[in-house]
């Protein structure tokens, strides 16, 4: 397949203008998903407040810079009354769809279960085309777990849905959600540090045109080389990540489409992580929009785990469509 070229419709609808973030007041790491996730650090030694102070402060800077360059950010306050110290994390639990779908996700921790907000919902059925709710969430019951655009990389441009394995990353309800959105769904397994990559979007970031990804984070040559020629049949030129460069969330960012083109969000950390041929590849389709987001880091996910993308038709647009 030949690369697409920005101006491509197909291309315009894998990238998404406007975001879901959620801001806490009463952030700390998680230490209910600690024995999964290597990116995590413990805080319980650190000053509660300090931290909490941070993470407020660095959601709101983040807002601001990706509205600043064109985004549209839906930001949304969580008060810490349901004790969810990962609900800055909300593309885990839902992700919407260009057909008018959303989905509810089967998250395995059960204080992460609780993010789940009816005003949320409530919001983009107001401001949005949203046709139906899809809930999977009762895959859980049978402890099969499936964590949103953290275990799911979609590639809308070719209708392929990837994924890494793992116990919040698993094959029934990923089959599941591939059925019901017509998308082919490629799985394969990762490890870093001898421990499984507990969500994809560590390690694996799908652009219009490009695709960051730590292939030397796949143990097995076949499931590599598959992966690989996955993405660059798809018109992906690929930016490797070293193991590293993984461990500094180089792969965590999210392109979105801001007002003069395309973004590529991603942490000072992970920016400073980049090799300079790295940074020129990327600079070929996107302009990098790099977030300080040290504090929120210390809970395993940056910059694209904060960013619910929102691929619904606007209610405006129904408007425009009907006449």
């Amino acid at each position: 397949m030949s690369n697409p070229q920005a101006s491509h419709p197909e291309a315009i609808r894998h990238t998404a203008n406007a975001v879901v973030m959620i801001r806490p007041h009463h952030f700390y790491s998680n230490r209910e998903t600690m024995h999964d996730n290597r990116f995590q650090r413990d805080t319980e030694n650190h000053e509660k407040e300090d931290i909490a102070r941070n993470a407020y402060a660095e959601v709101t800077r983040m807002a601001a810079q990706l509205r600043a360059a064109g985004v549209t950010v839906h930001l949304f306050e969580d008060s810490g009354e349901h004790d969810t110290p990962d609900s800055v994390f909300p593309n885990n639990w839902f992700t919407t769809h260009q057909d008018g779908r959303l989905f509810l996700y089967p998250m395995r921790c059960r204080n992460r279960q609780r993010e789940v907000r009816q005003d949320i919902l409530d919001f983009l059925a107001q401001h949005y085309q949203l046709q139906s709710v899809t809930d999977l969430r009762h895959y859980g019951d049978a402890e099969t777990f499936l964590e949103g655009t953290g275990s799911v990389i979609f590639d809308h441009q070719v209708r392929i849905a990837y994924a890494c394995l793992s116990q919040r990353t698993q094959l029934k309800p990923l089959l599941s959600l591939c059925t019901a959105v017509n998308y082919q769904a490629h799985p394969f397994n990762a490890a870093l540090v001898g421990m499984p990559i507990y969500h994809t979007n560590v390690m694996l970031s799908v652009a219009s045109q490009f695709a960051m990804v730590g292939l030397d984070c796949i143990p097995d040559y076949q499931e590599r080389e598959k992966l690989c020629r996955q993405l660059q049949s798809t018109g992906k030129e690929i930016v490797n990540l070293s193991p590293s460069q993984i461990l500094q969330f180089a792969g965590n960012c999210l392109e979105l489409q801001g007002s003069n083109g395309k973004l590529l969000a991603l942490s000072s950390s992970a920016m400073a992580s980049l090799h300079a041929n790295q940074i020129a590849k990327i600079e070929k389709y996107a302009e990098l929009l790099v977030i300080d987001v040290p504090t929120i880091e210390t809970a395993g996910g940056s910059v694209r785990c904060m960013l619910a993308s929102i691929h619904l038709p606007t209610q405006a647009n129904a408007a425009i469509q009907s006449n």
